[in-house]
């Protein structure tokens, strides 16, 4: 169902009245009226089903071979191949650019304005690093002070971001898209995402879901009950709901799987019920060069070609650039995205470990569940974070909220939430059978002045990996053709971000996992 039509159903006629006698049928429960005029149960059974996120392109479930099919010239052990299956989801076609990302930051800085002490650390804690382009050898003061905010880099694609500022990009991302659904339905007032959003003012999907009357703040002004001064009698009180069909699934990271198999999946490479095979990069070959005629010897992707060598010579360049290069400077892959391999390394989900444990799970793999709930307030309804924000100290010194002004306030899940259930036992999942290791306790802490004093951890340790660590993927500008291939992964700490990785969003489908067929012809 698109927009429009969800527009015309809620704004036009009432939330959910799809006949003449304000009624689609009776209830297979109960035989009471659904959607009647007079009746309180409301709910779409018109819906049609999920559309593609504007940005995005829909990646068709199935089976695939997850990890290294290919002899591993470089012995690597934490990419052996494992059968594993994935749910069809949304992927957006590009890297998430500069544009994209300064949106996000203009964002923050209007309803978190850094002239108030209380939300300063809001916005210092969303920039990207750019001084990651630093080089000791090297002159890059340039791309330093113009590569985020310069036109001229706009569709370039977002750099010295970490693991936990993309996630946090997605939560935002998630809350906008929601809130001009609801804005278009005529359910928010007009242009209040821009001119009255305010601190806890603002706009949280999970608030309106679980609390509505306590969205940007409360005030009935902005958010709606039913259509203003179109809602029919009976509908003229009610709040939308999931019922509606309205709100889109979170904008997330795509999980280590999902990544990998939107990278290999390739349909010529898929004959009835059968895989025929996978090529090694995932334009769908086992050469790093174009063989058309036009662009014949030129690369297909932006990624170090050799010592010194990271664009080809001058009047034969074979990639457009020294660093990055802007999105959809390459051809797509088979399922229409764009820079699966090279320009930037990715993000994804899931935290390091050296192997995959498919044995206990095959389908829609993840390692990085921590399960959380609502904090629940005096009043019975959630609570919703005030101007008081809380900020962590992650272990570079850096400040981070823990939650924004006008979002749900979230807590760990208790004993008591996990008492007797068969499929969690705990809050945190993360070292689920591979434990946790011996890494650094590296420690950090402020004089009076405010200054960082960090404590590097002297002690022997037997391993560089902890609960912290997070999987790239994909290849960079900076990286030998052997990192392009899909299967290869390496880690880092989610608080470091770096010149070479980005990031790009992941949407669960609900629903049904076919996707639609187009017409022949």
């Amino acid at each position: 169902m698109t927009l429009q039509l969800i527009a015309t159903m809620f704004a036009t006629v009432s939330l959910t009245s799809c006949s003449n006698n304000g009624s689609v049928g009776n209830s297979s429960a109960t035989g009471w009226k659904i959607n009647g005029k007079k009746d309180g149960f409301q709910y779409n059974t018109n819906y049609n089903g999920q559309e593609t996120p504007i940005g995005m392109v829909e990646i068709e479930g199935g089976t695939f071979t997850m990890g290294r099919l290919q002899e591993d010239v470089m012995g690597e052990w934490n990419n052996m191949p494992t059968q594993q299956y994935v749910q069809t989801f949304y992927m957006d076609e590009t890297e998430v650019t500069n544009m994209m990302y300064t949106e996000y930051l203009y964002w923050i800085k209007q309803v978190y304005p850094t002239s108030e002490p209380q939300y300063r650390g809001i916005y210092q804690a969303a920039l990207p690093d750019t001084l990651v382009w630093r080089n000791k050898l090297g002159f890059t003061e340039t791309l330093t002070n113009t590569y985020l905010r310069h036109p001229a880099y706009a569709d370039y694609p977002v750099v010295g971001v970490s693991w936990i500022q993309a996630n946090d990009f997605s939560k935002w991302r998630t809350d906008r898209v929601n809130e001009i659904n609801l804005e278009k339905a005529g359910f928010l007032k007009k242009n209040a995402k821009t001119k009255e959003a305010y601190g806890e003012q603002s706009f949280s999907t999970d608030a309106y879901l679980n609390a509505p009357s306590k969205s940007y703040g409360g005030n009935e002004d902005i958010v709606f009950k039913g259509v203003r001064n179109k809602a029919k009698d009976g509908q003229k009180n009610v709040y939308l709901t999931q019922e509606s069909g309205l709100f889109t699934p979170e904008f997330r990271l795509p999980t280590e799987a999902e990544w990998e198999y939107a990278a290999i999946g390739r349909k010529s490479s898929r004959e009835y019920n059968n895989v025929k095979g996978r090529t090694k990069y995932p334009w769908g070959s086992e050469d790093t060069r174009t063989s058309s005629r036009s662009t014949k010897g030129d690369h297909l992707a932006n990624y170090k070609q050799n010592r010194g060598d990271y664009g080809g010579i001058a009047g034969w360049k074979t990639d457009q650039g020294a660093y990055t290069t802007p999105v959809k400077s390459f051809p797509p892959n088979d399922w229409g995205l764009y820079d699966m391999a090279g320009n930037v390394a990715e993000w994804v989900a899931d935290v390091y470990r050296p192997t995959i444990n498919s044995e206990d799970n095959d389908i829609n793999y993840f390692r990085g569940n921590v399960y959380t709930k609502n904090v629940i307030g005096p009043d019975g309804t959630v609570q919703i974070v005030q101007s008081d924000v809380v900020y962590d100290t992650l272990p570079n010194g850096k400040l981070r909220p823990r939650t924004l002004p006008g979002q749900v306030e979230k807590a760990l899940v208790n004993e008591g939430d996990v008492f007797l259930r068969t499929n969690i036992n705990s809050d945190n999942a993360i070292a689920y059978k591979d434990g946790n290791y011996n890494n650094p306790q590296n420690t950090v802490s402020y004089d009076n002045n405010g200054n960082i004093i960090g404590q590097y951890d002297e002690t022997e340790r037997t391993s560089l990996i902890s609960d912290q660590s997070r999987v790239y993927k994909g290849g960079s500008w900076k990286d030998r053709a052997y990192w392009l291939d899909p299967a290869t992964r390496r880690y880092m700490d989610q608080y470091l971000a770096t010149d070479f990785i980005g990031f790009r969003n992941a949407m669960s489908k609900i629903g049904t996992s076919k996707t639609k067929k187009k017409p022949r012809g």
